[in-house]
């Protein structure tokens, strides 16, 4: 999502120039005939520059009129050969229409070389565009508005599709829920459904890494138009340092944030930390039985937006408001993080097959959707996912696999679990009775996160695989293992844990992660979830806990496709924290973004498993015989 770096040259529309090694500048009629051998396009009495690229011709900044009169730009790319008319592809994002998601996809030029007219747009507030900027505000409007207006550029077809990813995938969502005639189908990739649960928040947790990078990142932008060129230095030198600044507290005064008024939307997200109608507004969700397109879903096991994307699919095949629409919905989940189609994650090698890219399948898809070519992409299999452990592909019919099938590991010890050199074990038998395990858990000095499902800079925020024995180590950690595997066991689904336990203060959050241990004691994370407390039995109605009641709380832990092999371990982490992915419970009861260090209340937990309180993790899978 976010460039790590960023640069553009701001041509004025009435400059004639040639770009170098780019190719040649024409200047052309508005029915697009070369005259003169000069250097503008004029259209409708304006004027602009047009470039050669490899096998496109692009117009910049072209303008497109929303409904309430503001004005986005976009870049149009053409097919440098050929009459036409050509499918519309549209892509919408915050990024600089420029970079059109190159940090993920092919060149719009190289879609344009294969026969699609390309809309790069910059949406409202951003770069190019007018109006002002808010996340989500204007997405479905401008998109519907968009996709109309590409429909009808010179040369097009009338059929659009829309490709992107992350905000890029949230605005086809969202111009899908409104149901633009024009468009056909759409390729959303590595996004949520839920703007709350799986975007800004998990299990009532604000999601600090990612929020506040990404804020900082748009923040920048703003700082540009705003001609606080000073300023937006200051930000980007900031990004760089975010270990500097994930303490802060409390989070709604954040300083670079508050300074010129940049951010506003960040404040919005802290003050409605619930999923009240602030969130409720922009559920694509609710919007379901209004999207009346063949989709394809992209996603990957180390993303944040994981469990999103498997929501979005399901949502999609069983709630589209038509037959086609239901009917034609595709998944590939890949084993990426944040910047996908890596073979290198971490301190894994997951071999050739990872580094697969994704444009020529989106090509298939959309010559199948927009061409009417028949090229057998849609009597492939709906699903198509990578197993981890394996580092291979695999399809199946449906998600999750219908072999798999649920198994329940007990929580077991003698009471001292805490660390990796505890006494905790996960085996299939029923708890009798054991002493809970005990841990303290000080928000002053959180347990830090390895790698995880989190966004968006490698390097900074924690994404990805990574070993786990540092903080395995660590005494606020419990630490439960699986004896090793005689035969290799497939996991291919969600992960929940069921933890019965109690705490001394009023709120307080509960973190678990799921480990694949190797023979040489390497700790893999595979996925985590948290829950905060008061979040236990509604996302709309928090409730504080009664100190020292025994609580039944369900922890979503995620979504994952991995063969744990012959002689590998299961590992479950249980503890309170897992900072900076998510922020930090102050214990209070309050909002702990609100919280100074002051209001800091240090929690003791308490984790029963015994008879009447069979603390448990579900995994779905089957063995691998």
């Amino acid at each position: 999502m976010i460039v790590s770096a960023l640069s553009s040259f701001n041509i004025p529309l009435t400059l004639f120039f040639r770009a170098s090694g780019c190719g040649t500048v024409f200047r052309r009629t508005g029915t697009g005939k070369v005259i003169s051998g000069e250097n503008t396009l004029v259209r409708s009495g304006r004027v602009f520059v047009e470039q050669r690229i490899a096998g496109s011709i692009v117009e910049r900044d072209v303008m497109a009129e929303m409904r309430d009169g503001t004005m986005l730009a976009a870049d149009v790319y053409r097919p440098a050969s050929g009459d036409g008319p050509w499918p519309v592809l549209l892509i919408r994002q915050p990024y600089d229409k420029i970079h059109a998601e190159t940090f993920s996809y092919a060149h719009p030029s190289s879609y344009a070389g294969r026969g699609y007219i390309v809309v790069s747009q910059d949406i409202r507030g951003r770069w190019a565009s007018g109006g002002e900027f808010s996340p989500f505000r204007h997405e479905a409007e401008d998109g519907y508005d968009t996709v109309e207006w590409a429909a009808a550029l010179p040369g097009s077809s009338g059929k659009v599709g829309m490709y992107g990813f992350s905000y890029g995938g949230l605005t086809q969502l969202m111009a899908a829920s409104l149901a633009p005639p024009h468009l056909t189908c759409i390729c959303p990739a590595f996004c949520s459904p839920h703007l709350f649960e799986g975007w800004a928040y998990n299990g009532g947790a604000f999601a600090l890494s990612f929020n506040l990078t990404w804020a900082l990142y748009l923040a920048t932008g703003t700082a540009r138009r705003k001609g606080l060129s000073g300023y937006e230095a200051t930000l980007w030198k900031s990004i760089q340092s975010m270990h500097d600044w994930w303490h802060w507290l409390p989070l709604e005064s954040f300083p670079l944030l508050r300074a010129h008024d940049l951010a506003p939307y960040f404040f919005e997200w802290i003050d409605h930390s619930s999923y009240d109608a602030y969130w409720q507004r922009w559920s694509i969700e609710r919007g379901y039985p209004r999207i009346r397109v063949p989709a394809l879903h992209i996603g990957g096991w180390y993303d944040i937006f994981r469990d999103g994307d498997l929501r979005l699919y399901e949502g999609f095949r069983t709630q589209a408001g038509s037959a086609e629409a239901r009917e034609n919905q595709k998944l590939v989940m890949g084993p990426w993080y944040h910047n996908p189609w890596n073979r290198i994650l971490g301190p894994c090698d997951l071999g050739d097959a990872a580094a697969s890219r994704m444009d020529d399948l989106q090509v298939r898809w959309f010559d199948y959707w927009l061409k009417g070519l028949e090229n057998g992409i849609m009597e492939e299999p709906r699903v198509r996912y990578f197993m981890l452990g394996e580092n291979a592909w695999r399809e199946d019919a449906s998600w999750p696999p219908a072999r798999a099938e649920p198994v329940t590991f007990f929580l077991h010890s003698g009471g001292r679990a805490n660390s990796l050199s505890g006494d905790g074990s996960l085996t299939c038998q029923l708890p009798g009775d054991e002493p809970p395990d005990v841990y303290v858990y000080n928000p002053r000095d959180p347990i830090p996160s390895l790698g995880g499902q989190s966004c968006c800079i490698p390097g900074i925020t924690p994404m990805g695989p990574a070993d786990q024995r540092m903080v395995e180590a660590i005494n606020q950690v419990l630490v439960y293992t699986a004896s090793p595997l005689q035969t290799p066991f497939c996991i291919a689904g969600s992960v929940s844990v069921t933890l019965f336990a109690a705490t001394d203060v009023p709120d307080t959050d509960f973190c678990v992660k799921l480990v694949d241990v190797s023979p040489s004691g390497r700790a893999i994370n595979l996925t985590s979830g948290i829950l905060r407390a008061r979040f236990r039995d509604s996302l709309e109605h928090p409730s504080l806990l009664s100190p020292g009641t025994v609580y039944d709380f369900r922890i979503d832990g995620g979504s994952t496709a991995v063969q744990i092999r012959k002689g590998h371990s299961l590992r479950l982490e249980v503890t309170s924290s897992n900072f900076p992915c998510w922020d930090r419970n102050t214990n209070s009861g309050n909002n702990p973004m609100k919280d100074t260090y002051a209001d800091i209340r240090v929690a003791t937990t308490q984790v029963f498993h015994d008879r009447a309180h069979p603390s448990c993790m579900v995994v779905h899978g089957w063995e691998d015989r």
